[in-house]
């Protein structure tokens, strides 16, 4: 059985391990091992990752099948000061793809998002990430197109979704 719960400030270094364990497999074939690393450090750092939990409004929630962690996901209500819900991150183990955990952390997010009023959860895909069919079949829609530029060239190219609550 999966359950899900709320992650707190103690709960950074299985946020961190889960991501560097699920990006490799995610993005190794549309990245470069330098955008891979560089985006993680960017991304996944204890002190961004404090920062969001802290600061920023960002709640994380885990996927657990008993004391395993499956996944985690990261979301912020009120986004852009609009009742838009935002899904920042959604990472599953890759062995534990399947097993209905991403749907679960989607649902919550769903609940949390309905509970706070949101009219919208949006999000954004790399363009070639295969995940692309798996919101799609959740009810998401593409909203437009986004290309994001980082430090050092290195550049997101992404699709803005929207599912409408």
């Amino acid at each position: 059985m999966i359950t899900i719960s709320e992650a707190t400030s103690k709960d950074v270094k299985t946020i961190q391990n889960i991501a560097y364990k699920t990006w490799p497999d995610v993005y190794g074939e549309i990245l470069s091992a330098a955008q891979l690393e560089y985006m993680l450090k960017a991304f996944y750092s204890e002190e961004v990752l404090l920062d969001n939990i802290v600061n920023n409004g960002h709640h994380f929630i885990l996927a657990y099948e008993g004391t395993v962690c499956l996944g985690f996901a990261s979301f912020q209500h009120d986004y852009l000061e609009d009742k838009i819900t935002r899904l920042h991150k959604i990472y599953l183990l890759p062995e534990a793809q399947g097993k209905g955990a991403g749907r679960l952390l989607i649902d919550t997010v769903i609940k949390n998002a309905k509970e706070n009023h949101s009219k919208v959860l949006s999000l954004n895909v790399n363009r070639f990430n295969k995940a692309l069919t798996f919101y799609q079949k959740l009810g998401f829609v593409i909203a437009g197109k986004e290309d994001i530029e980082l430090d050092h060239g290195y550049l997101m190219e992404d699709y803005k979704l929207d599912k409408y609550l």
